[in-house]
């Protein structure tokens, strides 16, 4: 805390001493003000302006420093001043009192509570930019909740000043002119508790709720008038349930729910069930990287003892185990499967009409309608491919078309360096194409702490990856014998690089059109735009995973999904908000990269205090005997405690091992928790635990220790 901050602490504590010190308090009571009322109305019918200016004042002192007695003054207002003059006299001193006090808790306060509990803070002014003032105002109303203590605690947010002192101001109002209307009357009076009757209470409770059943009906007004040109196409009864677009991650999983809740459901899928993980995008991938993982380690045999592993590689073959796996999965999500499940599954091209009905248009241009009472888009994202000059002309595959590849490329160009860019040019790579990855940005895995992007193109080099970072793809084009190349730039810079086949994994767009928003008038953006409970405009229109963001993960879809289904079946009486809390994510290239919550860079940028726990898998045993001894476990805690903000894992099945700190944050579990659990010997998972133990070794009570050590000294004589 800065000179300033302790000379303003030091200053108001001082005050407040002295208000007690002197027992200013005794001109406070209720006994005080009713003998003096008299000589308080001649001094104001004689100074009538003075009067009230003071009177201001020592009301803003007492509300702005949280003393007690602002309710006598306010019934010492109605006295003197009368109704009309002391109600505007109360309410602009009290909510001026209320907006000092709540500035000084920001100056004061804030950034000491943002160092420890920076995340939740986060969170918290999120809910204060969109509905702080609408809350404050409900809790104004209520005279139950102290007043002081809510100036305090909203001076921790980042409302802003304005807005507190005006919904303050009105929000105060009603028992403002309740105590000043009671102070006309000062004589009668006994007690404060006389003021607020129960009954009065109760009304001022019902007059806070009013404001929840207010935003209901406004919500319900705001639905009937996005509903109201629509209105005549409402059927009196429905065919389904829920209808769901998409038989990816996140459509798989709502239309299961669905009929697992008993619910009548289709989904619609107009290509393959499964989506884009099973066919394109993790299944395949995944088994692409088991294939070239086994041949590095045929081709570096001697790490493991064996001096030679001759192989001889066919292309197409592991092409085709590639496509043998894709096809073992495949009944997982099969129309079958979900057939059995319960669940309508028409195969072809859905079409939203009005908030309930869909259109079926099926493959022999037959269509159907189906009314439904909700409705859930999931139709995914697909690979976005740059508009670069040329790049109609040399042909270009993405992570959805490389798996119909039967026939391997000498020379490999991967554009992009996120995941998809560095598994596919990683895996190509020790598979023997000559592999260059060009990435306009600085670095590859831009979204991870700059170690973990050093330490990963490192890895991707050493497999024969030529990585050029900071180099932006300008146009492509064909020699006049047909050789192919794609023209970069770097530092005013341009060169050419030839290529027999160019990869593009430069990111993934949502998947929008075609399924009838643009008629309905709902809003996208990169997504479709939905709430906090994955609604739309249309609260019965609800749109989970790829198409709805924020993350294109395929667990986070399937996490989504289940919050679709819930608010669109269940909605009219409880809905709930989709928790991205707690949300890991993986890149599958070797070593792994897993990571959960925050790692360095997002909590710089966010201003978030945290403290770093790291342990080296190179000093893990069963890493060192699976020749695997390379890698680490970073935690980040909250200063001084064992709360966990993020891990991030580099190394040999780091996707598995973030498991264990996934659950940790998920439940609120620290550090010592997870040090205090026993780990099966010898396991990678154990690495867990040692980054725990660094953690308690590095805030082990030296004070105490020493002490210890001194009776231990004792015991020995």
């Amino acid at each position: 805390m800065n000179s300033k901050k302790l000379g303003l602490v030091a200053l108001i504590v001082a005050l407040v001493v002295a208000f007690f010190a002197f027992d200013l308090g005794r001109f406070l009571s209720l006994a005080y003000i009713k003998g003096a009322q008299t000589d308080f109305a001649a001094l104001y019918a004689a100074k009538p302006f003075l009067v009230a200016g003071l009177f201001f004042l020592a009301y803003v002192a007492v509300t702005a420093l949280s003393l007690p007695g602002a309710a006598i003054m306010t019934l010492l207002a109605g006295a003197v001043f009368g109704l009309l003059v002391g109600t505007v006299v109360v309410s602009f001193a009290s909510s001026v009192g209320a907006t000092l006090a709540m500035l000084v808790s920001r100056y004061v306060l804030r950034d000491g509570v943002k160092a420890k509990f920076g995340a939740r803070l986060a969170d918290i002014d999120k809910g204060i930019e969109r509905e702080g003032a609408f809350y404050l105002f409900t809790l104004r109303l209520v005279p139950i909740f102290p007043f002081f203590v809510i100036n305090l605690l909203m001076g921790l947010t980042k409302m802003k000043a304005a807005a507190f002192y005006w919904v303050s101001q009105l929000g105060m109002l009603a028992g403002t002119l309740v105590y000043v209307n009671a102070g006309t009357q000062l004589a009668k009076i006994d007690s404060l508790a006389g003021i607020v009757s129960p009954g009065l209470l109760a009304s001022f409770v019902l007059l806070g709720v009013f404001p929840l059943i207010a935003k209901k009906i406004v919500d319900a007004v705001k639905a009937r008038r996005v509903y109201a040109k629509w209105a005549h196409k409402r059927p009196k009864s429905y065919d389904r349930n829920m209808v769901v677009i998409g038989a990816g991650a996140a459509g798989l999983v709502t239309s299961y729910i669905a009929a697992a809740v008993k619910a009548k459901v289709t989904l619609v899928e107009s290509h393959k069930m499964g989506g884009d993980c099973l066919n394109y995008g993790c299944v395949p991938s995944k088994a692409l990287i088991k294939t070239a993982t086994l041949l590095r380690q045929m081709r570096h045999s001697g790490e493991y003892g064996i001096k030679s592993a001759s192989h001889e590689l066919d292309f197409a073959q592991v092409m085709e185990r590639v496509a043998g796996v894709v096809k073992a999965i495949e009944p997982h999500d099969s129309v079958e499967r979900y057939s059995g499940l319960g669940v309508d599954v028409q195969i072809g091209t859905a079409k939203i009409l009005d908030p309930w009905h869909v259109q079926i248009t099926k493959d022999d241009g037959s269509t159907s309608v189906l009314s439904t009472r909700s409705i859930v888009i999931a139709t995914g994202a697909r690979p976005f491919v740059p508009p670069l000059p040329g790049i109609d002309e040399v042909g270009t595959l993405t992570s959805d078309t490389l798996w119909d590849l039967r026939e391997q490329p000498r020379r490999l160009v991967v554009l992009g360096g996120g995941p998809i860019g560095c598994e596919l040019a990683q895996s190509f790579a020790r598979l023997g194409s000559q592999v260059t990855q060009v990435e306009m940005l600085p670095r590859i895995m831009i979204r991870e702490d700059e170690e973990v992007s050093a330490y990963a193109r490192q890895a991707l080099e050493a497999d024969g990856v030529t990585v050029l970072t900071g180099h932006k793809a300008l146009r492509c084009g064909k020699e006049a014998d047909g050789s192919k190349w794609i023209e970069v730039e770097a530092g005013g810079q341009t060169r050419r690089i030839g290529f027999d086949l160019l990869l593009c994994a430069v990111g993934r767009v949502a998947r929008l059109q075609g399924f009838g928003l643009e008629e309905l008038g709902i809003p996208t953006q990169r997504t479709v735009v939905t709430d906090d409970y994955l609604q739309t405009i249309y609260p019965n229109i609800l749109a989970a995973g790829d198409v709805a963001g924020p993350y294109q993960f395929t667990h986070t879809a399937a996490h989504q999904a289940w919050y679709a289904a819930v608010n669109g079946l269940f909605g009219t009486f409880k809905k709930f908000k989709a928790d991205y809390s707690v949300i890991p994510w993986a890149t599958f290239i070797d070593p792994e990269v897993a990571r959960v919550g925050l790692n360095e860079q997002e909590a710089k940028e966010k201003g978030i205090a945290y403290e770093v726990t790291k342990y080296g898998i190179d000093d893990l045993d069963r890493a060192i005997a699976d020749s695997a001894a390379h890698g680490w476990v970073k935690v980040l805690t909250v200063p001084g405690k064992d709360s966990i903000l993020g891990v991030t894992i580099v190394g040999v099945h780091a996707g598995d091992l973030l498991a264990e700190y996934v659950l940790a944050m998920k439940h609120g579990l620290g550090l010592n928790k997870i040090l205090g659990t026993i780990h099966t010997y010898p396991t990678l998972a154990e690495a867990n635990k040692y980054a725990a133990g660094e953690w308690k070794r590095a805030h082990a009570p030296q004070g105490l220790l020493r002490w210890v050590q001194r009776f231990h000294d004792w015991r020995r004589g």
